[in-house]
């Protein structure tokens, strides 16, 4: 399951810059330690989708984790869109990353400073690159040995720490499969590596529960708002007559085959995807 990026452009510290120029100090928590949030936005006609969806989530996540407040959107929108105007995207296609560290950690080890702390203390970058979105059918394995933790509250935010999502992947690409889907701890199924589960399943769309441990996705939770979706607990195995995908707001993949269970393709993966992106 390949992406195809082209071309990125980086803003940090006041400059813009290539992504292979970026300097972080070694000290940055969230370089040495994982110790930071983040959000993916698609750009679609050389335009933010779903912005304000995804920076009301990047704050909730820093609030909850004990950070101060990544950047607004009124700071923001200036400065995205001068990334576009200096880096065109092809037919206006691109994805917008927005980092958010908790800074230089002054001291050796993992403890937080008790002494109060500001904005300032936090690091900020943006990449943009040049991207287009796919929805070709995929395969997937179940994760041999990577589990959601359905009990931690990191489940929930989408922070820097993704080792896990990288190593069920890699089990899956060397066992032959596209991607790797992520059993809960509590046994239930709960999303793939880097996207959220969707099933069909007699004519509703069902999606794994947020107690599963899954990442509360952007795409998913319009669904669920607006009544698509319904929240379930999940068994691994599929049911007779099943379609399963995976969504996120960068792509849609409509799954041919879980395990050794061969799926229907869902021929409308794209559609719907594009009636949750679209504001």
């Amino acid at each position: 399951m390949k992406e195809k990026i082209t071309k990125k452009i980086c803003w940090i510290d006041g400059y813009w810059i290539l992504n292979e120029e970026i300097k972080l100090s070694p000290n940055d928590r969230g370089l040495n330690l994982s110790d930071g949030i983040f959000e993916t936005i698609l750009i679609l006609q050389n335009q933010p989708q779903l912005l304000t969806a995804h920076l009301n989530r990047w704050s909730d996540s820093a609030k909850q984790l004990g950070m101060k407040s990544p950047p607004e959107e009124t700071w923001l929108i200036p400065l995205i869109n001068e990334a576009i105007n200096r880096m065109p995207l092809s037919k206006g296609f691109g994805a917008l990353r927005l980092n958010w560290s908790r800074g230089d950690n002054n001291n050796r080890g993992i403890n937080l400073s008790t002494k109060k702390t500001t904005t300032k203390d936090h690091k900020f970058w943006l990449e943009l690159n040049e991207y287009h979105p796919s929805f070709n059918t995929i395969t997937t394995m179940i994760s041999r040995h990577e589990r959601r933790n359905a009990h931690s509250k990191l489940s929930q935010y989408k922070t820097f720490g993704y080792l896990q999502s990288i190593q069920a992947r890699y089990e899956s690409n060397l066992a032959g499969y596209d991607d790797a889907l992520l059993l809960s701890t509590n046994g239930e199924i709960a999303c793939g590596t880097t996207a959220n589960l969707l099933i069909r399943r007699n004519n509703e769309w069902l999606t794994p529960r947020v107690e599963s441990g899954c990442l509360p996705g952007i795409m998913r939770k319009r669904g669920l708002d607006a009544g698509l979706f319904k929240e379930a607990t999940i068994s691994p195995k599929p049911k007779n007559n099943d379609q399963w995908l995976l969504i996120n707001s960068l792509n849609c993949h409509s799954i041919t085959r879980v395990n050794n269970i061969f799926l229907s393709e869902y021929k409308e993966a794209k559609t719907l995807w594009q009636s949750l992106i679209v504001q």
